[in-house]
């Protein structure tokens, strides 16, 4: 494969395969370079790519599969400020909503690492299960039970803050 035909089989998934790394890292200088290394790899290989059928799902694929390498080596830890992002409702006039959201944020942060990153991988990134088996290493039913024990874990502490907070209004 010449570099023009590269180009055009596989330029023009730039942006998603982007938009997937970001989801996943959470860091848009972390989500370029792994995308860019995606490309390497791509570039590396382009002689055997002709009989790939669906361009876009391998790279889609392969994508995915460098950032949950990255995520499971350990090196790489998952920015708390975009849980926040996620969670931001700055633009919400109620501070009570403001201050429960932040509540929520706060008991997250409290939770053991593992129970974190389930959370925010299945809760706030939305990611399935099987990715984040490929994430965590874990199998389903670990995965299931640490994420049941993070949401009992929030769901007691935001009542017990809630309380309180009644309490002292």
């Amino acid at each position: 494969m010449d570099a023009e035909s590269f180009k055009k089989e596989f330029l023009p998934y730039h942006r998603k395969l982007y938009c997937i790394a970001y989801r996943l890292l959470e860091n848009a200088a972390d989500a370029e370079y792994l995308v860019q290394e995606a490309y390497l790899k791509l570039w590396d290989k382009r002689e055997g790519l002709a009989i790939i059928s669906n361009p876009e799902a391998f790279s889609v694929t392969l994508v995915k599969n460098m950032c949950f390498d990255l995520l499971r080596s350990g090196k790489y830890t998952l920015s708390r400020q975009s849980v926040a992002e996620v969670h931001n409702m700055s633009q919400a006039d109620n501070f009570e909503v403001r201050d429960e959201v932040q509540q929520v944020r706060h008991i997250i942060a409290h939770l053991p690492v593992q129970q974190q990153k389930i959370v925010t991988l299945r809760d706030v990134k939305g990611c399935s299960y099987e990715e984040i088996e490929q994430v965590t290493g874990l199998n389903a039913t670990n995965v299931r039970v640490l994420l049941s024990r993070a949401r009992k874990k929030i769901r007691e502490e935001f009542n017990k803050w809630s309380n309180y907070e009644s309490r002292g209004n």
